[in-house]
């Protein structure tokens, strides 16, 4: 039993938990037992933060069908060994070192020092975001749904927002808040800070204490929290003008909104495609090349570290610093004057190729079971499912059991991670001291 089997296998040990929590009849709102596709596909969905859905959950579940989803888009976004560890904690036992790189692995960190401290930081940092945007979204809620209800919404939303698990208790997602300021800056703030990566946002908050008291330290920023912070940025900026210029004409999406509203609208359809799931448009009333840079910004998704899918900022910058390094003819790899090692070059390829075919092997899939799905729609659920984003063109209800059961398995894989779940099946590597000889291979 490997650490990386053991976090696939927790992943699973939840879902098929949850699934038969929401198959009882007191997690549906008519009294009765559950399909057991529908249970086992919202708890994925849940556990896995992706927000794909084939039932309404604001009126298919009861109060605690619905308490259930947002408890399992809890354990998925804090991850299946941050849990563990914490209940671990909690109960006064000591850390071995079999659990140190557990929890090294499941967060993606450089070491297994300080185990006890992040696990502490990761669940005081989800607690202080989730109760804020509680307090936020009560403000917009209560008005309208009284308190009691609005209570409700306000944490059910605020708890999905921040594990980027999409779920929402309306049943056009929050379309009825497309134009709501606080409702869209609130859920925007919650999706980006929790698929940014806890490291980054603690060593972002060490800097900020230290400004404030004024402490003469001269602290470097790590390479994680520079990537982290500027990708993001980039790609909420572009991604922005992006769904301006190609939505601002369309009837169906921007064309019937005012100047400020349609940036509102397109701000929001940046956020969302970064693993988080929510809509204020019609996805499905999107224009092509609005759908095709959806698609793109699912595929690349959140941060290492954070409540999102996708494969990671880091990767893609990683990535995009190889090519510049080839185009310029150098033989080093450079990122914010730092050499990125050959392991880290090997990892960010591996799961780019192992990314892709896995889009690739799901969707040819589908597109066996269900011939007459349309193929950009087909493409969008699968890239929505592996990324755990949760957007959909409207299809997920429609497809037939088995499509259905390849997106279960897609959005597994994506939670999991295509290098986790590859490690977990063929066992960890043996050491070799045989080295081969090196030949040139023409390339390009």
């Amino acid at each position: 039993m490997t650490v990386s089997r053991t976090i696939c296998l927790g992943f699973l040990a939840v879902i098929i938990i949850g699934a038969i929590l929401l198959m009882m009849p007191f997690s549906t709102s008519s009294g009765t037992w559950d399909d057991p596709i529908v249970a086992l596909f919202t708890s994925t969905s849940a556990v896995c933060v992706t927000g794909l859905s084939i039932v309404d959950p604001g009126t298919y579940f009861s109060f605690w069908g619905q308490l259930f989803i947002a408890l399992l888009a809890q354990i998925g976004g804090l991850g299946y060994m941050t849990c563990t560890t914490f209940l671990i904690l909690l109960i006064g036992q000591k850390f071995n070192l079999r659990q140190k790189i557990a929890i090294q692995q499941a967060l993606d960190r450089p070491g297994i020092s300080g185990s006890r401290q992040i696990i502490r930081s990761i669940i005081a940092t989800t607690l202080i975001f989730e109760i804020t945007g509680i307090f936020l979204l009560l403000i917009a809620f209560v008005p309208k749904h009284g308190w009691n209800q609005g209570l409700w919404l306000a944490i059910f939303h605020s708890v999905s927002a921040w594990n980027n698990a999409g779920f929402s208790l309306f049943k056009d997602s929050l379309v009825g808040y497309q134009t709501s300021p606080l409702v869209v800056f609130t859920i925007t703030g919650l999706i980006i800070f929790g698929g940014i990566g806890y490291q980054v946002i603690l060593e972002m908050y060490i800097c900020v204490r230290d400004k404030i008291q004024k402490k003469q330290i001269k602290r470097v920023l790590s390479l994680d929290f520079k990537v982290a912070i500027t990708t993001t940025f980039m790609l909420l900026i572009i991604g922005t003008i992006a769904f301006f210029l190609v939505e601002v004409k369309n009837p169906q999406t921007l064309s019937n909104f005012n100047f400020s509203d349609k940036l509102l609208l397109a701000w929001f359809q940046s956020v969302t495609p970064r693993t988080a799931g929510f809509n204020t448009i019609d996805i499905a009333g999107m224009t092509n090349a609005g759908l095709f840079i959806t698609i793109a910004l699912m595929f690349i998704g959140a941060s290492p570290g954070g409540t999102g899918g996708g494969i990671k900022t880091t990767t893609l910058r990683v990535l995009t610093s190889c090519t510049r390094a080839v185009l310029q003819g150098k033989e080093e790899v450079l990122l914010y004057e730092r050499r990125i090692s050959l392991t880290l070059i090997i990892k960010a390829v591996g799961v780019l190729i192992g990314s892709i075919a896995t889009v690739i092997i799901a969707t040819i899939l589908i597109a066996l079971t269900d011939p007459e799905v349309p193929f950009i729609q087909l493409l969008f659920e699968v890239v929505s499912a592996f990324a755990t984003v949760g957007l959909s063109m409207g299809i997920t209800a429609s497809v037939t059991t088995g499509a259905k059961l390849i997106l279960i398995a897609t959005m597994y894989i994506g939670r999991v991670g295509v290098l986790l779940l590859m490690s977990a099946i063929l066992g960890d590597p043996s050491p070799s001291r045989v080295h081969y000889p090196e030949e040139n291979l023409l390339v390009g």
